[in-house]
């Protein structure tokens, strides 16, 4: 089966950039959900834990479960609030309040303007006020940016937003609250940072998606795809390539079948306008379930090593071609 490499170089340097921008590892929560995007949960848990992360962020308990030994705080971003010594539970609707168990440890999560989870403004005090009367600890809140990786002007507008219920939240009279709305984008764009914590994802992996016209910071991408051959064979000019013979050999061509396929997570893409790997090679006819052809005999190739160019091919984000990656297929730190 094709392998995923990781570098664990690449890791520690994007986040010793990234705690050049927040000042201290120590306001570094890693977000390590779908599968750390796709690098390996238990794998990248271990070496955030290693280079000093004491936060992480996960989607669901069944995460918190592979890492719970790793990190003395998890906050989780979508499953019913328990009461747990080391996990955190966001508060995304009044429904969630009133589901919680008694003495959970939970983060209400504020609409700002992303109009997709957590609580709107006008029912802020609502909120406040079933928490406290629940037995709930509030120990944070947050909200997430709609566009931080875009020009204009949003970013500023929930930020101010944001601030404004701060001090609502304070004027309740609650205390030692966390407060955290910086993403990826956003520690990437920002100057000043002063707030308590920052959820890094993309960035923690290798990747800005900040247009040109803000200052750059340099990442390195952490994951690498490669496929090892599988056979090899030599076809005459006229001959075609897998399922509905898609591709013709425009001349006589040594072709081999590589250990990757959609099975595996990777794309199918368009016949007639082939992915082109990281070699400058391009694939040949359709992906299969677990097979792609190349033209060549090499033992391994490397599909992509930056999964923003590959993502651009594919027609997507990085986000997608990393988490649709099996956690069957291999990974492999180095």
């Amino acid at each position: 089966m094709a392998k995923i490499i990781i570098s664990k170089d690449n890791f520690y340097h994007n986040l010793n950039q990234i705690a050049l921008k927040t000042g201290s590892i120590d306001k570094i929560a890693i977000v390590l959900k779908d599968n750390a995007y796709g690098h390996g949960l238990a794998l990248m848990g271990q070496l955030a834990s290693d280079f000093g992360i004491t936060r992480a962020v996960v989607r669901n308990d069944s995460e918190v479960e592979v890492i719970r030994e790793m990190f003395p705080y998890i906050l989780v971003l979508g499953d019913r609030p328990c009461r747990d010594s080391v996990v955190h539970y966001a508060l995304n609707t009044l429904t969630d309040i009133n589901r919680a168990q008694e003495g959970a440890q939970v983060e209400l999560k504020v609409d700002t303007g992303m109009h997709r989870n957590g609580i709107a403004p006008e029912e802020l005090e609502e909120a406040l006020g079933l928490i406290a009367q629940k037995g709930l600890r509030l120990r944070g809140m947050m909200t997430h940016f709609r566009a931080a990786d875009e020009m204009g002007s949003a970013l500023f507008w929930q930020q101010q937003r944001f601030d404004e219920l701060k001090e609502r939240v304070r004027a309740a009279g609650f205390e030692k609250v966390r407060f955290h709305s910086h993403n990826s984008a956003a520690i990437l764009r920002n100057k000043e940072f002063d707030e308590d914590m920052v959820r890094v994802g993309i960035a923690a992996y290798g990747y800005s998606e900040l247009p040109v016209p803000f200052d750059t910071v340099d990442l390195k991408p952490v994951m690498r795809l490669v496929a090892s051959r599988v056979s090899t064979r030599r076809l005459q000019a006229g001959a075609r390539i897998g399922y509905g013979g898609d591709f013709e050999a425009p001349k006589a061509m040594t072709v081999s079948t590589y250990d990757l396929g959609y099975g595996d997570g990777w794309c199918r893409g368009n016949t007639f306008a082939p992915f082109v790997t990281a070699e400058g090679v391009p694939i040949l006819g359709r992906v299969s379930m677990d097979f792609i052809s190349l033209e060549g005999d090499k033992e391994e190739v490397c599909i992509f090593d930056d999964a923003k160019k590959a993502a651009a091919q594919l027609g997507t984000i990085s986000y997608e071609v990393m988490t649709a990656l099996s956690q069957d297929v291999e990974r492999i730190v180095i």
